[in-house]
């Protein structure tokens, strides 16, 4: 009997302020078991298209596993493999495919009904995604990716009641992922309620010292509740972790205003505003540059 272990993904947004969806791939390594009976020819383009995965021939394992496909059509994992390549080489709409087919050649495949409403998440169908997931849950309640994409789901609709709900089961039955909890405060912060929120992002940072867009959210939190000190230490970790997070040195510049220290804001807002020209985000360089201009009309 032949195991091959299969990444799994989940759905992510960009953005980079704080109501904004950065979050990193929750990713888990689950073992599928083929059957004896599967051909051994499908087999060896999976595991062929694998070892290409890991080489980074991303075409190449594509071709492999679609092969399998056509050798067995009724063989899951090569669908799920397929369906996490093209979803890598960013086919929404053929990942969202392979996902399903591998869900009919398997209808109790929680993990391929999980991904296939992350691939929906991100071509904009909520509602199908929704239904997808919630069947992933049904087939497996402890699937921690399900419970955190189902959580995108209901916070894009505005069920956020239901959306703490499913970041909380997502924290807990994926233990070591920061993302659950750093979207758990992107909503509590939408709810207004910035205790929860500032616990939801420490927690996230423990989980990963290294998460600049958490950093970043708790920093934000803590501004808002006057608590300049921990809002500048929140920044300063997070341009640490990502020296190009030009939200990052706004934030510290407008705890440095807030503070008075007209010489370090300045300092600190004129390279935000830089960061974000460079990076084609002209909105943001705008408002660092309206700032600088009230600190030079005072």
């Amino acid at each position: 009997m032949s195991s091959f272990f299969l990444k799994s993904l989940s759905v992510l947004s960009s953005g980079l302020i704080v109501s904004g969806f950065v979050i990193l791939p929750v990713c888990e390594v689950t073992p599928v078991v083929m059957a004896q009976n599967n051909e051994q020819a499908a087999e060896a383009k999976v595991s062929q298209g694998l070892q290409l995965i890991q080489q980074g021939r991303l075409n190449e394992a594509i071709d492999a596993f679609r092969q399998a496909t056509q050798i067995n059509p009724k063989m899951a994992a090569a669908h799920y493999n397929l369906g996490l390549a093209l979803r890598q080489q960013g086919q929404l709409q053929a990942s969202a495919t392979a996902f399903h087919q591998a869900t009919q050649a398997d209808p109790n495949f929680a993990l391929a009904y999980a991904n296939l409403g992350a691939a929906l998440i991100e071509g904009n169908n909520l509602n199908q995604a929704r239904d997808y997931l919630q069947r992933s849950l049904e087939l497996d309640p402890k699937l921690g990716l399900a419970h955190y994409n189902l959580g995108l789901v209901l916070e894009l609709q505005g069920d956020l009641p239901r959306a703490v709900g499913a970041f909380r089961e997502a924290a807990q039955f994926t233990p070591n992922a920061p993302e659950p909890l750093y979207h758990l405060g992107l909503v509590y912060q939408k709810q207004q309620k910035p205790s929860e929120a500032i616990a939801a992002f420490r927690q996230a940072v423990q989980r990963n010292p290294n998460y600049a867009e958490a950093h970043y959210s708790l920093g934000s939190t803590l501004f808002s509740q006057g608590d300049l000190g921990g809002a500048l230490t929140a920044f300063r970790k997070s341009s640490q972790v990502n020296p190009n997070y030009a939200n990052a040195y706004y934030g510290a510049g407008l705890v440095f205003v807030r503070q008075n220290k007209i010489s370090d804001a300045q300092q600190t807002l004129n390279y935000a505003k830089n960061l974000f020209t460079a990076q084609k985000n002209l909105p943001w360089a705008e408002k660092a540059e309206q700032q600088l201009k009230k600190l030079r009309n005072r």
